[in-house]
């Protein structure tokens, strides 16, 4: 089922919050690749209204991305100390913080409308499943993916269930997908290369290659590495097709910006982006996702619409540089110019 999905070695990164829109989707599958619905920080509904505009648009195969839930923030007080620490940030940005509230992003309706009107692909970040929804996707009609950072959560997808996996290793852009996020989740982990070989010798599942890769030399090295197809999202990031704000994109190739780093400062969870002002005055950020995200989301909105790239987060991979501006189907096409 995971092949037969994939006509070309080439994944659209589902990128959530904006950048993973209908026509960047659309152009992906379009020149072989295929393309992710990015379900996370909307409804159930707005997924599926999506999902309904993707098929519109390509008679192609595409998937959709969804953020298995954690438990509330174990340390309730340093998350609250946190966010009391943010308020000169807020104030400069002229916006309050949002309530620093736990949520499950809409996640059983989500399951449940993907159960009941299925698509090719449903793809798991955060965490692993329960076998039984594994097995109820699969039942409906979808393969079923599972972003892993470490042999262990490859062997614990692969015993879940899941037909296919997604190395992701420390060069990628936005969200680690650690299944926890612990101190361990802060650590970058073993490069994307690397990573898939041992994923490799510990499962026999296919798997999905992701993190810095920008170029067909580096599609090429995952694909040598063992890996069935590649996955790209910060190549993509300044196509005309993109819905990344234009202040981050004007970011991917402003010489101001010159190293990513990993941080918990905007959401709570470990991602990686430019290092601007914001990461580097809030390196102590505790861990507390959502809460810490959906607190700071005023802040970020505000500060996009100012033109304030050092209060944003500015999501991207290590090799953002080579982002460009061409439209999506010459950046796949040159991807898979193997």
């Amino acid at each position: 089922m995971f092949t037969d999905l994939i006509r070309r070695p080439l994944i659209v990164a589902p990128m959530g919050g904006g950048p993973s829109t209908t026509a960047l989707i659309a152009a992906a599958t379009s020149a072989g690749a295929t393309g992710f619905v990015a379900a996370a920080y909307q409804s159930a509904g707005a997924m599926r209204e999506q999902i309904e505009a993707v098929r519109a648009a390509t008679a192609e195969a595409f998937g959709v991305n969804v953020f298995v839930p954690g438990s509330p923030a174990a340390d309730g007080p340093a998350v609250r100390g946190y966010l009391a620490g943010l308020a000169a940030d807020a104030e400069a940005a002229g916006a309050a913080l949002g309530p620093p509230r736990w949520d499950d992003d809409d996640w059983e309706a989500k399951i449940a409308d993907l159960i009941a009107r299925p698509v090719p692909v449903v793809s798991f970040t955060f965490g692993c499943p329960d076998r039984e929804i594994m097995t109820a996707l699969r039942a409906a009609g979808s393969s079923v993916w599972v972003t892993v950072t470490s042999v262990a959560e490859a062997r614990a997808a692969g015993a879940a269930g899941a037909d296919g996996l997604c190395a992701q290793g420390a060069e990628a852009g936005a969200h680690r997908g650690t299944f926890g996020n612990d101190d361990e989740a802060l650590r970058p982990g073993a490069g994307v290369l690397d990573l898939v070989a041992a994923i490799r010798g510990g499962t026999s599942l296919p798997v999905v290659a992701a993190g810095g890769i920008m170029d067909a030399t580096g599609v090429r090295a995952a694909l040598a590495a063992g890996a069935s197809a590649v996955q790209c999202g910060t190549a993509f990031l300044r196509c005309p097709e993109s819905g990344a704000h234009p202040v981050h994109k004007a970011a991917l190739a402003d010489g101001r910006f010159t190293a990513t780093a990993l941080t918990r400062a905007f959401s709570g969870r470990p991602a990686r982006g430019l290092v601007n002002a914001f990461l580097l005055a809030h390196r102590d950020a505790p861990a507390g996702y959502p809460e810490i995200n959906n607190a700071t989301r005023p802040v970020r909105a505000a500060a996009a619409a100012a033109g304030n790239a050092d209060r944003m987060s500015l999501w991207a991979g290590q090799g953002f540089r080579a982002a460009t501006q061409r439209p999506a189907g010459e950046v796949a096409e040159s991807l898979l110019s193997l």
